[in-house]
């Protein structure tokens, strides 16, 4: 490749242990910096997706913006990874899809433990509007290859990324795959 290959980062409804992860590569982030090109990802500050080689998925899909990123990073991107158990099958914040959305909103911002008897659910136009169930990536858009794990391994998505980087399909083996 003449060129370095473009990677974006992203996260959705999630706690951001992905990308701790990925830290985690500890020195071989500088390797790592040396054979792509970041685009949007926490490193950048970068808060759009121009065109990208790799796509990189953290997170559960949980309101308007976050399909709108997804689908946003669908287009621009030629491969997207879906990383961790939370954008694989919609992780922790997933966990309120048994329940009612209002319900739980009422609960969090009115009669919740605590909570002022004036407090209220907020309305603000700027906030995204929330979806009623959470969802994995796949089910918003196409994802090329999935990465489970609570968080995966760092030597898990130092392999992945190689085998993409280097161009070749990603065969992790069964002891660097976690299904927690």
């Amino acid at each position: 490749m003449s060129r370095r290959p473009r990677m974006a980062t992203v996260s959705l409804a999630g706690c951001f242990g992905c990308h701790m992860s990925l830290l985690d590569v500890d020195e071989r982030l500088l390797t790592l910096l040396e054979r792509v090109e970041l685009d949007r990802c926490p490193l950048t500050d970068v808060k759009q997706c121009g065109p990208c080689d790799i796509g990189f998925i953290e997170g559960g899909v949980c309101n308007a913006d976050n399909v709108h990123v997804l689908q946003t990073l669908r287009a621009r991107c030629k491969v997207l990874v879906a990383v961790g158990a939370c954008a694989v099958n919609g992780g922790l914040p997933a966990q309120r899809n048994h329940l009612a959305l209002g319900d739980v909103l009422q609960t969090v911002y009115r009669t919740g433990p605590g909570l002022d008897a004036a407090s209220a659910v907020p309305d603000d136009p700027e906030l995204p509007l929330p979806l009623d169930l959470v969802h994995p990536v796949h089910e918003v858009v196409h994802i090329d290859h999935f990465l489970p794990g609570c968080p995966p391994p760092a030597d898990a998505i130092w392999e992945l990324l190689d085998a993409l980087i280097c161009g070749r399909p990603p065969q992790l083996p069964q002891s660097l795959l976690r299904y927690d």
